[in-house]
């Protein structure tokens, strides 16, 4: 392809846009307006002519180059045109009201909960019959960890994917499916899926035809008949499992070729500088969304795209291919919103973070930033790297978490850390063995993952109860660390659900689920500590969270406090955070508002008092009287303020 479609001048390309849409507007009449009611058409092409310049630019810049730019041009224009036809007209509807309020997910009341579907509750169907429960805690997204039909054996937890179009049989059908996603939808709940774009599983139909010699399919991969470009590949790439296959390469006898695998050898790459590969997974991404799905999660966003002499990480047109897809399903299918998956460093993940993009994204600095601070009991690393970083365009919102289905990593930028006087590579090893309880004194009890025996660097597994110090207090039958392990998780907890953003909880969080030591008497689980914290949904234990004695009900009523003051107050209405210094490096702080409120956010991440004195608080902003909208208490801010063991108060001007 001609590299200089890179750099083409915008003017140029807008004029091309217009030309292209000239064009192709009566080859997409002829085709298509016969199947729906003038109206929708007339609606359908305002959508087309609003969104096309954008598709345009991003087609050409990938595209430009070939030969038949213009007939994959027109393919991919017909691909989303025949999915907005067969788009339910009750999904058409609820592309109504999302134009009419395009941001509807930075409301308070966006509240986000994920799970495995087997684990959570069998199945789909099952699945249905614990919407009350959700409903109970305010939930407003569901994410499912993968679901799709997936190989025997190696599958990656699901995201080696073998059709897009199928659930895997053990959870149900695709009808299924858009029965529960409608279900959800009826009371109020968005669901999200991944979809993995950047491979497919080696027993995916695309992958067996290309084993099969078919020169087509095989071109929808990256395949090489010797060493010589995978060498040169990896001359500068690193290795992402290199405890699966070193490189990122692997041979196929049966081909006599090396297949592009960056994750693990039964997971084939895709190559986009096909377009061809472009506009299958547009219907495949296309197909979910008509099944009812409104937040799709991109997995491993950083990979999509490969280029000699770089690390294959990153580049422009990973960014140029999600706007595609962004463009068509705003004209396609406006409903849906796209979700980044980056685990990179912070500056690159924020890169993703767009209207024309991903509106949401995932905020793994916070979530290992939260963890630093309770392993320190110092704030200054999360004050900084908050300050400097969590700003995202308008428009946008982050998805926080204290953890997920995957492992804790530090995904910090190393010159935060070391503003704070840490040194980067010991501090990430001190924090892995504070949290799998290696360290004298620790609280914590989780395990590593892929831990380095060379360099010591790892990965932690562990559920939040097990981290946070319940697991311990527990087992040596001290109340007193009990008390201090719950404050812990509501703490962590508090900021997630009170900073800018959409809180997003791990399902069993919500009441104290502690690690399963028991997951490697299974053998498909030996050596993977991540199914420490992937155990079955304990229904008897959340049954105990009426009961506001136990672990489990002092928990989740502390966490349903929070989430009904974060739904209640406007404050939260926007996304905008902006932190304080607390003049406290044990003492952690923002402010949220809007034109009509404003709420202070402090957070002590010691287990003892630390206090903020009287003139701090009032540079602060606070007037003479607060009151804490979770404890209820009110506050003289002319006095110095006493924050007590993990306390989070959420201040509010009196009225």
């Amino acid at each position: 392809m001609d590299r200089t479609t890179q750099n083409i001048d915008e003017q140029w390309l807008a004029e091309q846009a217009d030309q292209s849409l000239q064009r192709l507007r009566p080859r997409l009449e002829q085709r298509f307006q016969s199947a729906v009611d003038a109206g929708e058409w007339q609606g359908y092409l305002e959508r087309l002519e609003r969104h096309f310049p954008r598709l345009f630019r991003h087609l050409f810049r990938l595209y430009g180059g070939y030969y038949d730019f213009f007939y994959h041009l027109e393919s991919i224009l017909s691909s989303a045109t025949e999915m907005w036809i067969e788009r339910p007209a009750e999904l058409k509807a609820l592309d109504a009201m999302r134009r009419a309020d395009p941001h509807w997910y930075q409301s308070n009341r966006m509240v986000g909960a994920m799970c495995y579907v087997d684990l959570f509750a069998g199945d789909l169907a099952a699945l249905r019959e614990r919407i009350p429960y959700l409903s109970e805690m305010g939930i407003t997204y569901l994410h499912l960890m993968p679901i799709f039909k997936e190989p025997e054996g190696d599958n990656d937890g699901g995201y080696a994917v073998s059709s897009y179009r199928e659930v895997n049989p053990a959870l149900g059908t695709m009808d299924g499916l858009a029965d529960l996603a409608t279900e959800l939808r009826h009371h109020g709940i968005s669901l999200t899926l991944d979809f993995v774009f950047n491979h497919t599983s080696d027993d995916h139909e695309w992958a067996q035809q290309a084993l099969n010699g078919n020169a087509r399919y095989q071109a929808y991969y990256r395949m090489f008949p010797d060493r010589t470009l995978p060498d040169l590949y990896e001359q500068h790439m690193p290795e992402v499992f290199g405890e699966d296959h070193p490189g990122a390469f692997t041979y196929r006898t049966r081909l006599k070729k090396w297949i592009w695998t960056t994750f693990h050898t039964y997971q084939w790459d895709l190559n986009y500088e096909n377009p061809e590969v472009f506009n299958r997974m547009l219907e495949e991404m296309l197909f979910l969304a008509n099944r009812g799905v409104e937040i799709l999660r991109l997995d491993a966003v950083a990979f999509i795209w490969k280029r000699l002499g770089t690390n294959s990480q990153n580049l422009p047109e990973a960014h140029w291919i999600i706007q595609a897809f962004n463009a068509l399903v705003s004209i396609a299918a406006p409903a849906m919103v796209f979700k980044s998956e980056a685990i990179v460093h912070p500056d690159e993940v924020r890169s993703y973070v767009s209207k024309d993009e991903c509106p949401l994204s995932y905020n793994p600095q916070l979530m290992a930033l939260l963890w630093d601070a309770l392993a320190t009991r110092d704030v200054r690393v999360l004050q900084r790297a908050m300050g400097h970083r969590f700003g995202i365009p308008p428009g946008c919102a982050w998805i926080n978490y204290v953890r997920c289905h995957d492992d804790i990593g530090w995904a910090f930028a190393d010159d935060d850390v070391a503003a704070c006087d840490f040194n980067p590579g010991p501090h990430r090893r001190f924090l892995t063995d504070f949290y799998t309880g290696r360290f004298q004194g620790s609280f914590a009890r989780g395990a590593p993952f892929q831990e380095d025996p060379v360099t010591g660097d790892a990965r932690v597994s562990g559920t939040c109860a097990s981290l946070t110090g319940v697991e311990h207090a527990l087992a040596i039958g001290d109340e007193a660390e009990l008390g201090l392990a719950i404050r812990r998780i509501l703490l962590i907890h508090g900021i997630i659900i009170t900073i800018g953003g959409i809180p997003l909880i791990y399902l069993g969080d919500e009441i104290a689920t502690l690690n399963d030591h028991d997951y490697d008497q299974d053998p498909e689980k030996v050596g993977d500590s991540r199914w420490l914290h992937r155990g079955l949904f304990d229904w008897e234990r959340a049954e105990q969270r009426r009961d506001p004695d136990s672990v489990p009900g002092r928990v989740y009523q502390g966490l349903l406090r929070l989430l009904q003051l974060r739904s209640q107050n406007q404050a939260f209405t926007r996304p905008d955070t902006e932190m304080l210094d607390t003049g406290n490096r044990h003492v952690f702080g923002f402010t949220r508002s809007n034109e009509h409120s404003v709420v202070f956010v402090l957070a002590n991440f010691t287990e003892r008092d630390q206090s903020l004195e009287a003139r701090r608080l009032r540079q602060m902003g606070m007037r003479k009287t607060m009151v804490d909208l979770y404890s209820g208490r009110t506050l003289i801010a002319t006095q110095e303020l006493i924050l007590e063991p993990y306390q989070i108060l959420v201040l509010a001007r009196h009225a």
